[in-house]
């Protein structure tokens, strides 16, 4: 163990050194730009970073967050409908999009000789999107599909639906990400032309280059591609409707008889990572670990699946990642022959014990080495750290919050976790959802 802390202490400051190689600026229409150095292979990602995702939608066309990330692969002025995937891929690349609650992004990852390229066929589709009704009627069934095959053939998806749905009372987080089908049926054109002129403007991006690249040059790549489209002068403050105080519990029972292992999930309304402000949510990263990392360590995964053998699965997991307020969850799939209401009842009286008893001092530096050693490797991950900060600076963090966070998170205390546990289990802001394939399993 001391031979590992010491080549952890050794890579942590070359990692800190590495840190330092990223360059932030504004262009004049006010785009933001970080560029993140890696000059070990000829390889460079280049992402774009919409502050805008499913929880932006207007009220009643929930779904076109998503959809309009697969109009952004049609024509353009200068290009045909799939010309730029098959240009991506002709000089080697590769190229995809996401849609998220809180952005929708689009990245490249190419031969970095090729980032001009990439620069010009980006820009060009931010602004000269030509969409016309037969690509609304083609895409519309698409994602109309994908949620098919996604959702709607998936009980576990159909389930996490409800529950979020019950979760958040007011927020949009409560709305699934690729929206609800009867109103993705009706997204039509003008939905589509107004949430483009709308929000795919400069102002509102983010744009993240990460690789082989020098900052001066893709400085004057971007002021080239970028900084020559207006900035969209109404675009909105970015005002979200928010929960209110939560004063009862929900439970929810799922039937499908699709569902091959009955399970209960239990998620609770948790602090997201703010800026200037991440402590809350450190804590919380230890927290999911030692109540629900690894079955062999972890507080439910000992009492539940080797102590009393009244669980094959046991989990707890917190992502922090968030514009707005997060969830923990903890969930369970119980044994053979043990009713989900035993399993509930044996979770409960795991957090209850959590919450009566000393942390160990040994897993606390256990899973601080296993932070620490994760937060390194990750330096190796390119395209990871493009997305690291693309999503940060998309939830309202910035360049000193992403790299203070491995710190922050070394900094946890055993008082930390217990203050937050306190604060987040509260059963009047949870939801209780058993997942069963019929009624008599709901026991």
């Amino acid at each position: 163990m001391k031979r590992l802390l010491a080549a952890l202490a050794m890579i942590t400051t070359t990692a800190a050194a590495q840190a330092e190689e990223v360059t932030t600026f504004t262009l004049d229409n006010g785009m933001e730009v970080v560029v993140i150095e890696d000059h070990r292979a000829p390889v460079v990602v280049h992402m774009v970073w919409y502050k805008i995702g499913s929880a932006d939608e207007p009220v009643g066309a929930s779904g076109v967050a998503h959809f309009f990330e697969h109009l952004m692969f049609k024509q353009t002025d200068i290009l045909e409908s799939g010309e730029f995937s098959a240009t991506v891929a002709a000089n080697g690349g590769s190229d995809n999009a996401f849609t998220s609650y809180d952005y929708t992004a689009y990245f490249q990852r190419i031969a970095a000789d090729r980032l001009d390229l990439m620069m010009q066929m980006e820009s060009n589709r931010m602004t000269n999107l030509a969409i016309t009704a037969d690509n609304i009627a083609t895409e519309r069934n698409v994602v109309l599909e994908e949620r098919n095959q996604r959702t709607e053939n998936n009980p576990g998806a159909l389930a996490r639906e409800q529950f979020n749905a019950a979760q958040y009372q007011n927020h949009r987080y409560g709305v699934p990400v690729i929206g609800w089908k009867h109103e993705m049926e009706q997204l039509n054109i003008d939905d589509a032309l107004a949430f483009y002129d709308l929000y795919y403007s400069p102002n509102n991006a983010v744009l993240v280059v990460a690789g082989d690249v020098q900052p001066d040059d893709v400085r004057a790549l971007a002021e080239t591609y970028y900084g020559v489209i207006p900035s969209e002068p109404d675009l909105p403050e970015r005002i979200r409707s928010q929960e209110p105080p939560q004063r009862a519990e929900r439970r929810i029972t799922y039937t499908d008889p699709r569902v091959s292992q009955p399970y209960l999930i239990r998620s609770y309304l948790a602090p997201e990572r703010d800026p200037g402000a991440q402590e809350e949510a450190a804590a919380l990263v230890y927290l999911a670990e030692l109540l629900g990392g690894s079955p062999f360590t972890s507080d439910l995964g000992i009492a539940l699946q080797f102590d009393t053998q009244t669980a094959l699965y046991t989990g707890a997991s917190y992502n922090g990642n968030s514009l707005d307020t997060a969830t923990f969850s903890v969930s369970v799939a119980p044994a053979t022959g043990v009713k989900l209401s035993e399993a509930e009842a044996a979770m409960d009286q795991v957090i209850a014990d959590f919450i009566a008893n000393d942390i160990d001092p040994a897993r606390m530096e256990s899973i601080r080495t296993q932070l620490r050693a994760s937060e390194i490797y990750a330096l190796d991950d390119t395209q990871g750290l493009a997305q690291r900060y693309g999503a940060a600076l998309s939830q309202s963090l910035t360049v000193a919050d992403v790299q203070a966070w491995p710190d922050i998170l070394q900094s946890v205390t055993e008082e930390d976790i217990k203050a937050v546990a306190a604060k987040v289990f509260n059963r009047d802001q949870a939801v209780t959802g058993w997942v069963v394939a019929t009624q008599e399993d709901a026991r």
